[in-house]
């Protein structure tokens, strides 16, 4: 067999960042879905803000964290089966309008005035099995609209950018909609901001890939998908240390309302301010993934910034001025993101093109599948010991895991060097960092 070619390194640094946006497609989708996704954080501060407003109990926000997550572990690995079998485009234009559906049912209750937890759980509900699918197809999508395979590592990390650009202004300008005319508008923005996310995608150009038809049963492929995402120890390590850090470190996110309201004595501002820092910090960490040449020595910022992430926690379950927790929520952001961008792009990278659709479901299972489980589980511990030293306990774990992972990063390294190395991603015979 020839050895690949190694391909030309992609440039590096700061003129690099948007190499990505030169593809057609990527740069309609890119347009499109950052509107679209600064409504969705006006509806995720606002829905928290509103259990909290009408119950004041963290259990509460622990269940609607539940209830619009969980669908994705339920069915992520049955949405993975799909999307590899499915036009994934037509897939996301039907599920953006799902989603704009679903906002414009809590628009038109709480413009009402008529809505209750019950219709907020169950329009969760609801979003959760829209999520479900729209994740995995959105991740293979990308795929799809690169056509230059060197770019994807890009084109990744300027998902995560437009996705924290978006959480940097809207937490602030939901903190502002929420005091000024309340939750109702926002949740009406968000509905409305889906047309342009709509708009990007049916303007595309996208070749229809020639898919063999599939004849096995559904519980076969999805078994397949298993085996291939545990016998393959970069795969399995790097989602395993993903689910045990969205179980137990991503549900502070949940708890941000009693910070910014119990612990800080602030309102909505506070929690707005608190939210855009940790956008700051994940904007950044975007950025720094942007300007990378190349996924060569991803596994190393993996454990670190899982590392740093849940020494952010600790820290700012201790903090209580707003000043310092807003730094603190910044560094968060920042090793939160680089270790959910870092660990996308790995798999990506690594993953067979006729698996991708299950790999990613599984990558959606571990990021934001676990997250309700550990949002219910967060909610009931909180209740007992308080907020503070649930994050606390939160961080701790994730340090610990990190650690776990750091010591198993030799092994990743060697089991990833043959795949990188046909892919012509080792430029010289002397590289040795995943």
């Amino acid at each position: 067999m020839t050895r690949a070619r190694p391909r030309d390194p992609a440039p590096g640094g700061i003129r690099s960042i948007g190499r990505a946006l030169a593809h057609r497609n990527y740069r309609l989708f890119f347009t499109g879905q950052s509107i679209s996704l600064i409504g969705s954080w006006l509806t995720r501060v606002a829905t928290s803000w509103l259990v909290y407003r009408l119950t004041g109990s963290a259990w509460m926000l622990g269940i609607v964290s539940f209830a619009g997550q969980f669908p994705t572990f339920l069915l992520a690995p049955l949405a993975g089966v799909w999307v590899d079998r499915w036009n994934r485009h037509h897939v996301l234009v039907a599920t953006q309008i799902l989603a704009a559906i679903q906002s414009g049912l809590l628009a038109y209750l709480a413009l009402r005035r008529i809505i209750t937890v019950p219709h907020v759980v169950l329009l969760s509900i609801f979003q959760g099995v829209i999520n479900a699918v729209d994740m995995p197809a959105r991740q293979s999508f990308v795929v799809e609209m690169i056509e230059d395979r060197k770019d994807l590592p890009n084109a990744i990390a300027l998902n995560s950018s437009m996705f924290n650009g978006a959480r940097l202004i809207g937490p602030s300008i939901a903190g502002i909609l929420i005091a000024w005319v309340g939750e109702g508008w926002c949740f009406f923005i968000d509905s409305v901001s889906y047309l342009a996310v709509i708009a990007s995608l049916l303007l595309m150009r996208v070749a229809v890939a020639p898919r063999t038809r599939k004849e096995a049963p559904i519980i076969q492929e999805i078994r397949e998908g298993y085996r291939y995402v545990i016998g393959f120890t970069p795969i399995r390590s790097v989602l395993l240390l993903l689910a045990f850090v969205s179980l137990l470190g991503f549900p502070y996110t949940v708890l941000m309302p009693i910070m910014a309201g119990a612990i800080l004595h602030g309102g909505p501002h506070t929690l707005g301010f608190l939210m855009a820092a940790s956008g700051v910090g994940a904007l950044a960490g975007a950025l720094y993934l942007a300007s990378r040449a190349s996924v060569l020595g991803l596994g190393r910022v993996i454990a670190v910034s899982a590392a740093g992430f849940g020494i952010g926690l600790i820290l700012f379950s201790l903090s209580r001025v707003l000043w310092l927790s807003m730094v603190l929520m910044a560094v968060c952001g920042l090793t939160m993101i680089l270790q959910m961008a870092a660990s996308n792009t790995v798999l990506q990278t690594l993953v067979d093109d006729d698996k991708r659709g299950r790999v990613m479901s599984f990558y959606s299972m571990a990021f934001f599948g676990t997250a309700p489980l550990g949002s219910l589980f967060a909610g009931a511990v909180a209740s007992w010991i308080g907020v503070p030293w649930t994050i606390l306990i939160g961080g701790a774990a994730c340090t610990l895991a990190a650690l776990g992972f750091w010591r198993a990063l030799p092994q990743i390294r060697r089991d990833a060097r043959p795949v990188y190395a046909r892919l012509g991603l080792l430029p010289t015979p002397s590289e040795q960092n995943v």
